[in-house]
């Protein structure tokens, strides 16, 4: 974190959130040394889904694709102020992000300021075609903490080579917008970052992508690595330099992850998903929700995080991991605060 975004995010903190703090991570490293789940505490951190929709075409997205087996809909404020009066004091990070695009959903800037009012520090990710001088300055008044912005190439042909049907224009005159009236309305939120998920098409424009992001002025700009699903063989999508890519060549001449699968997982202690209908799924790599671990239309958080699927399902991870579809292509492996 930047300074600033560090300080916002520390003002937020609860003695009831470091002390939950402290309870997850400790039955986390617990769990390692005995070889058995062990869960205390409530999710540090929680990622929901305001909508599986999105305007885009990306090729590696189940929303792009319009690829999903799970029903397309948008979260409902009135459930998301349900499950926030539940785990709203305990939890430290929301993220308003898994499929889709946010600013889809007409109530999601008015569920950021419930959030907010909480003391819960937010983050959105966006695709920035959307933020328009109105949704801009109300997302600013949201109290919305971090906001990221993808932008995946500093020319329009380039950009829509993985930004299918994107405009990149439109991305950047949003970024403006926002830059604009965070300046305006004298706000030190959202943090503004630009996210650049580096393919192979865009990885030449990468300080090409910096000098815009000082241009614009947006706070930072982070460079992403891409996660492919038909990487076996190789991928037009894998970059060439080997620092941004999750992948690399083994002996015989296929692509493997380059991180090694640990035996244990600290997402699946401190980060759940919850997607807009309310199903509980164990990590945003399980992007159609097909682990589903309980449902929040039907029962409290705290019996779906406590539940024996959850359970079950953590244990499954310290038995071997390699065996879970979802995790095979986890760039991860593994590694705590990461």
């Amino acid at each position: 974190m930047h300074r600033t975004d560090a300080f916002n995010f520390l003002r937020k903190l609860t003695l009831r959130r470091l002390w939950n703090m402290t309870k997850v991570y400790s039955s986390f490293q617990l769990t390692k040394l005995l070889n058995k789940p062990i869960q205390w505490g409530l999710p540090i951190t929680v990622a929901i889904e305001p909508t599986t929709a999105c305007n885009l075409r990306c090729p590696e997205c189940p929303s792009g694709l319009r690829a999903f087996t799970r029903e397309t809909g948008n979260l409902a404020p009135d459930f998301f102020r349900k499950v926030m009066n539940e785990i709203g004091r305990d939890i430290n990070y929301l993220i308003f992000y898994f499929q889709g695009e946010p600013y889809i959903n007409p109530d999601f800037l008015e569920m950021v300021q419930y959030a907010s009012a909480k003391g819960i520090y937010t983050i959105t990710s966006t695709n920035g075609h959307f933020l328009s001088e109105k949704n801009a300055r109300e997302t600013i008044e949201s109290g919305l903490d971090r906001i990221v912005i993808s932008i995946d190439g500093t020319t329009q042909e380039v950009y829509e080579q993985y930004r299918k049907t994107g405009t990149l224009e439109t991305v950047l005159a949003g970024a403006r917008n926002i830059v604009h009236w965070k300046k305006e309305l004298k706000s030190k939120t959202p943090h503004i970052v630009f996210q650049y998920l580096v393919v192979r098409p865009n990885e030449h424009q990468i300080d090409d992508a910096k000098r815009l992001a000082q241009e614009i002025g947006v706070d930072e700009i982070k460079f992403k690595t891409a996660q492919v699903y038909d990487y076996k063989n190789g991928n037009p999508l894998i970059p060439t330099i080997d620092k941004y890519s999750r992948y690399r060549k083994n002996k015989i001449g296929e692509y493997e992850l380059k991180n090694e699968l640990s035996n244990h997982c600290w997402r699946l202690w401190h980060s759940p998903v919850i997607t807009w209908n309310g199903l509980v799924a164990p990590c945003c790599f399980d992007k159609d929700a097909s682990h589903q671990l309980g449902d929040l239309t039907k029962v409290s958080f705290q019996d779906i995080w406590q539940n024996d699927d959850y359970q079950a399902f953590r244990l499954r991870i310290i038995k071997g991991r390699d065996q879970i579809d979802i995790c095979r292509n986890c760039s991860e492996g593994g590694k705590v605060w990461g």
